[in-house]
């Protein structure tokens, strides 16, 4: 293989381009490539290549495409101390996006300064020393001439003589020797040709990339020696490119004529020792805001602002130029802001200055003469408004144009009432609007109305879209800030309810009575719920602007939808101007403050909280007002009718300022409960029941035991204690946890592993709560009034069936059940079971009844005859956790004997 691979090297030293054209296996090239560096460098050096080209030719044979050469490779545009200067007044985003017009042109660096030799000559081209006349003779005589322009200027034609070619184009260089050919050979015609094209040097100089000397083609012209000498530096100018011969400028080139209109024209040919000096950049203005080509543009004395906004490209659709500004350091260095009407004449003919900055201000987002419409309909948006029109010719059907889960009772119209953007609010039935045309709450409209309508429910729609919209904004805002994402934080759960309870204030509690029922969040947690919160809050306050929120405005819920109008009911408070927000608590469905309506009354403000829940006291209700006069304020109570206010809306109570309206529960009213009774009943199942039963009473309505029924090992379960359960799990973790920490910081116990500690509470806080109460349901069964209890919503009574075993488990040598016999006591059984282990401990042994009480045996004669176990019992043996084998205690005893024995032995030589 190695003998392979110096012939393939040879070949290509030989003959390039046959080896271009031959099929060079890639695994022959990688076999090269494979060899020790000291091995190709010395086939290298035997043959006089470069191992470069072996990887060139790689890449030609595996691709079997030849394209053009890379003439320039990207280069780090650095910005100048001008462009920061320029910037200085700009926000931190705006910085970071403006750049310099046009440098973007000359965004690489020369890799080769190959002259171009393959371009169409130009009739124009003015020939000269060094270029190559190709001439072929044919007719009477045929022939071919490769002629030479000496430095003299002359063309040694063998037939003709010497041709004088100074001064002369190619056209008419052409014409002159075909005529030359024409008048002194007879027959003979001439097609005349150019040949290669003499190079050129010229010098590029001042703030060029890569200022030097450059040898190029005859043709090039400015841009094109430009670009072999990598362009433009930062702070070189892009308008005034100066071209000079013999010391003096013959030419100058404003490459924004290239950019902005295509215009070439002053882009000349370049002769052989042309200067193309780049002067510094000259003054410039930064251009921003509402325009379609925001960047740094370079000016020309005098130029005005009109100019400028043709280099920016015009101003974008959403523009206001109307309202523009520069802003421009006055004479004493302190920042000053110019109005400009870019509209008008006086403001387009204003005069621009170097370190101006040009801001074109962007059109309000507000509609002049539309409708917004959010919440639970069809098709969220702005609609266009028109005189006379009213909630139903926007709405015109239930069905189509609302979704189902819709309140329809509840819907508001917030319109402005000034030119400071106050609010009022008007409340509305969408069914009444809809249905009835001609009723009051179809309401007529005014331009820039926005229309809410709510949900039903709360929980009706998929909130996806909504929480996918948050997630996103908040990893902008966090990529923009350069921290981390926590998806894991982010995206758990309800983004946008987490966000809006931290941003309401409503949030939920970690602890009961410093009891932890909730995981705290961790500092990383919370600073990710502030951003949430914030970026929410932000969300809802411009809820009738943000178009991609308009459009999941269906997922909101009642509090959030109203989240934004009561804030700017609050803001809008003032001296004299009370703030209309009222609020309902009670038994209603959604309690909490509402906005007050125009002409709002009782009936109103209850059907915005969703009306009565069920258990709603309609006879009397409690309305607390404030009365303020002009010395004191108080709060004064009254009590109002529901059903007299409900069913006469016309002329029921207005509801005013800071009102709220408490709704009672009906005296001895309880919501459904039930409880479940399994096992051995006669007739088993759920029962409904009423305040104050028991469960004897529901026992009999259960028809009673069966004959199998064994009430010693019935089972009690109330939810109510299995919560109690699961708090004095967590408040014992807790002290726990108080004790490890203690213990962890004294020196008598340094050996605690804190990982193997904390694994063991929350080994410990995972352990579910049972909610067993213990009942003597024999008892009940016998009508004993002292054992019988009240029943709670979803308590569940197990009656097993009858049990003929008894169980021993803990440390015996085999934890069993064996048949029941009353003549058998604890130490009998746990006989039957093998025994205890070594590491039992046989003073704390207990049993625990079938009914889930516990029996301590009498420890001074638990092994008596006299103890009687009941069917269902379970003998539980522990372990002793100060069990201490017979290594350990030898080790621990010859440790004490020795440790004396020294004592013994310094006290003795004292």
């Amino acid at each position: 293989m190695k003998k392979i691979i110096i012939m393939l090297v040879a070949c290509i030293s030989l003959n390039a381009a046959y080896v271009s054209a031959a099929s060079i296996s890639p695994q022959m090239i990688q076999q090269f490539k494979n060899l020790p560096r000291s091995e190709q460098e010395r086939i290298a050096r035997q043959y006089g290549i470069d191992p470069s080209q072996l990887s060139a030719q790689s890449t030609v044979s595996s691709s079997q495409t030849v394209g053009s050469p890379e003439v320039v490779t990207p280069r780090d545009a650095k910005p100048s101390a001008k462009d920061d200067a320029n910037q200085e007044k700009a926000p931190l985003e705006e910085k970071i996006q403006l750049q310099r017009f046009g440098y973007e042109m000359f965004a690489g660096a020369p890799t080769t300064f190959a002259p171009t030799s393959d371009t169409p000559i130009p009739t124009d081209y003015m020939v000269g020393p060094g270029d190559t006349i190709n001439v072929q003779l044919f007719g009477k005589e045929s022939a071919q001439y490769n002629l030479t322009i000496t430095r003299n200027g002359t063309l040694q034609f063998p037939e003709l003589g010497p041709i004088n070619a100074v001064g002369l184009t190619f056209s008419q260089l052409r014409d002159v020797i075909s005529e030359k050919v024409k008048q002194q050979m007879i027959g003979v015609q001439a097609n005349i040709t150019m040949g290669d094209l003499r190079s050129i040097r010229v010098f590029i100089a001042g703030d060029a990339y890569k200022p030097g000397s450059y040898t190029i083609s005859s043709l090039s012209t400015i841009t094109q020696a430009l670009f072999v000498s990598g362009g433009v530096s930062d702070i070189g100018s892009l308008r005034n490119i100066q071209l000079k011969r013999a010391g003096k400028v013959v030419a100058t080139f404003d490459l924004y004529d290239l950019l902005l209109k295509g215009d070439s024209s002053h882009d000349v040919p370049l002769r052989s020792g042309d200067v193309i000096f780049i002067p510094a950049v000259g003054p410039s203005i930064s251009v921003d805001g509402d325009v379609q080509r925001p960047a740094i543009y370079e000016l020309k004395p005098k130029e005005t602002l009109a100019q400028v906004l043709q280099m920016a490209a015009g101003v974008t659709a959403g523009a206001y130029p109307k309202s523009s500004t520069v802003e421009r350091y006055n004479n004493n260095g302190l920042k000053s802001v110019i109005s400009v009407d870019l509209t008008s004449t006086a403001g387009l003919q204003f005069v621009a200055q170097d370190g101006d900055y040009l801001r074109v201000k962007s059109a309000s987002s507000d509609y002049d003469n539309a409708v917004t419409i959010i919440g639970a309909v069809v098709r969220p948006g702005a609609y266009q408004w028109q005189q006379g029109q009213k909630i139903a010719s926007l709405l015109p059907s239930i069905g189509s144009d609302l979704l189902t889960g819709a309140d329809l009772n509840y819907g508001l119209v917030i319109r402005e009432t000034n030119k400071y953007g106050d609010i009022e609010v008007l409340q509305f039935s969408p069914a009444q609007a809809i249905s009835a045309v001609e009723s009051q709450d179809n309401l007529t409209l005014a331009p820039k109305d926005k229309i809410v309508i709510f949900n039903a429910a709360d929980n009706l729609r998929n909130r996806y879209e909504l929480n996918k919209l948050v997630n996103q904004r908040i990893k902008e805002i966090k990529v923009f800030s350069g921290t981390t994402n926590n998806d894991k934080a982010l995206t758990g759960g309800d983004l946008f309810k987490s966000g809006f309870e931290l941003a309401s204030g409503v949030s939920k509690r970690t602890d009961v009575a410093g009891v932890v029922v909730e995981e705290q969040q961790t500092d990383t947690a919370a600073s990710d719920a502030k951003i949430v919160a914030s970026e929410v809050e932000k969300m809802l306050m411009h809820i009738f602007d943000d178009k991609d929120l308009i459009k999941v405005s269906a997922e909101l819920n009642r509090n959030e939808l109203l989240y934004p109008i009561l804030a700017k009911l609050k803001r809008q408070t003032r001296a004299g101007n009370d703030i209309q927000i009222a609020a309902v608590n009670g038994q209603v469905r959604f309690s909490g403050p509402y906005p007050v309506a125009i002409n709002a009354t009782v009936a109103d403000l209850i059907t915005a909280a969703g009306g009565l829940s069920e258990g709603a006291y309609t006879k009397r209700a409690e309305l607390s007002r404030v009365v303020t006069t002009a010395e004191d304020s108080s709060l004064t109570h009254q009590y109002v009718n529901l059903e007299d206010e409900i069913s006469d809306k016309t002329h029921g109570k207005k509801i005013q300022s800071r009102d709220v309206i408490t709704v009672m529960r009906i005296p001895e009213w309880q919501e459904s409960q039930s409880v479940e009774i399994r096992g051995e009943v006669k007739f088993p199942g759920v029962y409904s029941i009423r305040r104050g039963e028991t469960l004897e009473d529901v026992l009999q309505r259960a028809g009673g035991f069966t004959d199998n029924a064994y009430l010693s090992s019935a089972v009690f379960v109330r939810d109510s204690l299995k919560k109690q359960e699961e708090i004095e799990i967590r408040k014992f973790a807790n002290q726990l946890r108080r004790e490890i920490a203690t213990k962890g910081l004294s020196s008598e116990n340094s050996s605690i592993n804190y990982a193997d500690a904390q694994q063991m509470l929350n080994d410990l806080e995972s352990i579910p709560a049972v909610g067993r109460l213990v009942i003597d349901l024999p008892a009940i069964s016998l009508g004993v009034k002292q054992a019988d209890l009240q029943l709670e919503n979803k308590d569940i009574l197990y009656v097993p069936s009858k049990k003929e075993t008894v169980s021993i488990v803990g440390e015996v040598q085999h934890p069993s059940s064996h048949r029941y016999k009353d003549d058998l006591t604890i130490n009998q059984y746990i006989k039957l079971a093998g025994g205890m282990r070594k590491r039992a401990d046989d003073e704390r042994v207990y049993v625990i009844k079938a009914d889930g009480s516990v029996m301590l045996p009498d420890q001074s004669s638990w092994f008596s005859e006299d103890e009687k176990l009941s069917a269902g019992d379970t003998i539980v043996v522990p372990l002793d956790t100060e069990y201490k084998d017979n290594l350990t205690l030898w080790s621990q005893v010859t440790g004490i004997i020795y440790n004396s024995a020294v004592a013994l032995a310094a006290l003795g030589n004292l």
